[in-house]
């Protein structure tokens, strides 16, 4: 007599937009992952194998790093100051600043100000967990969560500082001091750097600045938490930069990488250096002589939560017209872009995942 075999039902297919749903209400982010003590990441963090491969640099040529300029030297030597921006602002898009003014301790006190908001329990951090900015403040994992095909190994803290900042009581008590002091410290460091790429152009010192590239300032707080797998996912995808300058302060855990001709190469954390790189906007309206560059972060293998704390700067009005400058344009130069607001330009931005070079083509001729 022979058994009937036994009808196994099979599971249910999996449901990614179910799944990033879920996550997202939880309020908890990835760090709520990692505190949960879980050994495998959700599907939906996983990264396709193209994204994989590449991970680590490649072993079978001295890795290149990105220059490092000594901004004290602005005082003595300014046209050769210009000159390292200039080509490192043309070549990598990326590079250090040392001797920036900006006090030892601030840069610890706000790194720290940052990771303890994160690690406040998480009824503290739910009271601004929101994916819009209405009050200027809001705490979030991955802005493009519901867009990108993986999600990264990341939360974030958002700050809206200009035209028009974030009113003060919204910002979380935990990091209002040190917000605010890194915030008027990283806007000196800013225009002094825009003083200097504009005369890496060709022009006055003032023409950037004159354009309001430090007024539209947007500051995000970066906490990547240990990842159980850190060879599915990354902590933060391959993009460029949407604004026009972003000044990254980043702490010594490191995880930082930049595409250069030679492939992807780490950028070492520099105790007491500031990372700048060139944005799209930067890119589009010096016709291309700087260039925004990819740029990613691996997902954080280290039992120690990395930190960073990114500033962009932007134009303060997003009505008005931008293009190549006029001055960087001729018959034998014509302009590569076409005009656009900024409105636009990062609606357009913010309503794509984070993928790469492939932003500016919309705004070419």
């Amino acid at each position: 007599m022979s058994s009937s075999p036994i009808n196994t039902p099979s599971p249910p297919p999996y449901d990614r937009v179910k799944a990033v749903k879920e996550f997202d209400e939880t309020k908890l982010g990835v760090k709520g992952l990692t505190d949960s003590g879980i050994k495998t990441i959700p599907s939906f963090f996983i990264h396709p194998p193209e994204t994989l491969s590449d991970l680590t640099p490649r072993s079978d040529f001295p890795q290149p790093e990105i220059p490092t300029i000594d901004l004290s030297a602005v005082h003595h030597s300014r046209s050769a100051v210009v000159e390292q921006i200039r080509s490192a602002a043309s070549t990598f898009g990326f590079f250090r600043v040392i001797n920036h003014g900006v006090a030892p301790d601030l840069l610890q006190s706000v790194i720290g100000a940052i990771k303890a908001f994160h690690e406040q329990p998480a009824e503290e951090k739910e009271k601004v967990y929101r994916r819009e900015m209405e009050t200027g403040v809001s705490y979030i994992s991955n802005v493009d969560l519901f867009n990108s095909k993986a999600a990264s190994w990341r939360d974030t803290l958002r700050i809206k500082m200009g035209p028009v900042p974030a009113d003060e009581k919204e910002i979380p008590e935990v990091c209002r001091k040190e917000v605010k002091e890194w915030d008027k410290e990283v806007k000196r460091v800013g225009d002094i750097l825009l003083g200097l790429l504009s005369e890496g152009l060709g022009l006055g010192e003032e023409r950037l600045i004159d354009m309001g590239l430090s007024q539209g300032r947007g500051m995000v707080g970066h906490y990547y938490p240990f990842c159980p797998q850190p060879d599915l996912t990354v902590g933060l995808n391959s993009h460029t930069d949407p604004g026009a300058l972003t000044v990254l302060l980043q702490d010594h855990i490191g995880g930082l990488q930049v595409r250069t001709q030679h492939g992807w190469i780490n950028v070492k954390p520099l105790d007491g250096a500031l990372v700048i790189n060139i944005g799209d906007f930067l890119q589009i309206i010096s016709n291309e002589v700087y260039k925004s560059v990819d740029h990613r972060v691996l997902a954080n293998p280290s039992n120690e939560p990395r930190v960073s704390i990114a500033v962009f700067f932007n134009p303060g009005n997003r009505e008005k017209l931008f293009g190549p400058l006029p001055e960087l344009t001729s018959a034998e130069k014509p302009a590569l872009y076409k005009d656009f607001k900024l409105n636009e330009f990062l609606t357009r931005f913010f309503n794509k995942e984070l993928d790469g070079k492939s932003f500016t083509n919309f705004f070419k001729k």
